[in-house]
């Protein structure tokens, strides 16, 4: 018998361009129509009081939230709290519009999800869980490469684990990629969340579940990602800034039809016990990778190099022993990441004193 293979629905509608945003209110506009006529807007904090505020299609009823996207992961917390509070004031709203990096767009992906489902949304963490579609939802990222804005995936920490919203209602309805919104990221986050990008492409594509059409789109990724932080003309201009907007689209994509590994699941069990965001916990897991992806370090060094990039170390001197054995034990709980790096024998070279050596030398 023939393997299952995956049939996803992708996001709906793209439209790219600098001072694409501007058609918000246009893009809307229908969708107002259909329904209650509200919009509720999931918008990183930093952007309060800012231009892009002044620039966001805001009408009578409609709901913004700034969320603080630079300190902890989503929750699920965050979410059940978003969702009964929007509910408690009006009815279900026409759309979500979510503005900001990969946190953002996933809690705007997971409110979209939740308003329709009942119940903490702890009980769908992991494959096809929810039960009905979402709200009609649109995704604006201002920072490029965790490819949340085409992943089918809401990653949410939890109380017991730190795992994904993952169905075919998840992706966004709409995309605005306008690459103006990326040109304010601080040099590290830029560097830490275009690495988040370079990394899970590595990952796809030297792991058991690639193909040809997570190549295609991962190759290019990762073309784009080199020009942008490696090659001649590599750093901070708008070129780049468009370059690397568009290798977070494709490397999402690519991923879409693979899977991560190593990296991922170490970042996971630091995200889950310290908090550490996504992207700097993603660079600092994968320089002790180099048994998994040595090609991949090399150039990952080079970059670090090139852009003056200080990243943590000695980190795991100030942990505890039960620290250190609760992230091993929520790496080891990632079978489908595991098995996607090393096949379906990986507990044979996986244990849990291994992975803990690894924290061990963070």
């Amino acid at each position: 018998m023939r393997d299952m293979h995956r049939n996803f629905r992708n996001v709906g509608k793209i439209v790219y361009g600098r001072g694409s945003l501007d058609q918000l209110g246009s893009i809307l506009e229908p969708v107002r129509r259909s329904g209650t006529g509200t919009v509720v807007y999931l918008v990183d904090d930093w952007f309060e009081g800012r231009e892009l505020e002044a620039r966001l299609a805001v009408e009578s009823g409609d709901e913004v939230h700034y969320l603080d996207a630079s300190h902890e992961e989503p929750k699920t917390e965050q979410v059940d709290e978003l969702r009964d509070g929007i509910l408690s004031r009006s009815a279900l709203p026409s759309a979500v519009v979510g503005i900001g990096g990969g946190s953002v767009m996933d809690v705007a992906k997971a409110v979209s999800l939740m308003l329709t489902n009942e119940g903490s949304s702890t009980r769908y963490q992991g494959l096809n869980l929810v039960e009905r579609p979402g709200v009609w939802h649109c995704g604006i990222p201002t920072i490029s490469g965790t490819g949340a804005e085409v992943s089918m995936t809401a990653v949410l920490t939890g109380p017991e684990k730190k795992l994904g919203l993952k169905c075919e209602w998840t992706p966004f309805d709409q995309l605005v990629l306008d690459p103006d919104l990326t040109a304010s990221v601080p040099t590290d986050h830029w560097f830490y969340t275009g690495m988040d990008c370079f990394i899970h492409c590595i990952e796809a594509e030297t792991g058991r579940h690639f193909n040809t059409f997570s190549q295609a789109y991962g190759d290019e990724a990762l073309k784009l990602c080199r020009e942008v932080f490696l090659d001649d003309g590599a750093g901070r201009s708008p070129a780049n800034d468009e370059k690397l907007m568009v290798a977070s689209l494709f490397g999402g994509l690519s991923l879409t039809y693979s899977e991560v590994g190593a990296c991922h699941a170490i970042s996971y069990g630091l995200s889950y016990v310290l908090g550490m965001r996504h992207g700097i916990a993603n660079c600092v897991a994968f320089r002790q990778l180099r048994d998994f992806y040595p090609h991949g370090v090399d150039e990952f060094e080079a970059m670090v190099e090139k852009h003056s990039i200080s990243l943590p170390a000695g980190m795991s001197d100030g942990w505890t022993d039960e620290q250190v054995r609760r992230m091993a034990e929520i790496a080891f709980g990632l079978p489908h990441m595991w098995d996607h790096a090393l096949g379906p024998d990986w507990q044979s070279e996986i244990t849990l004193d291994r992975l803990e050596a690894i924290f061990r030398r963070l």
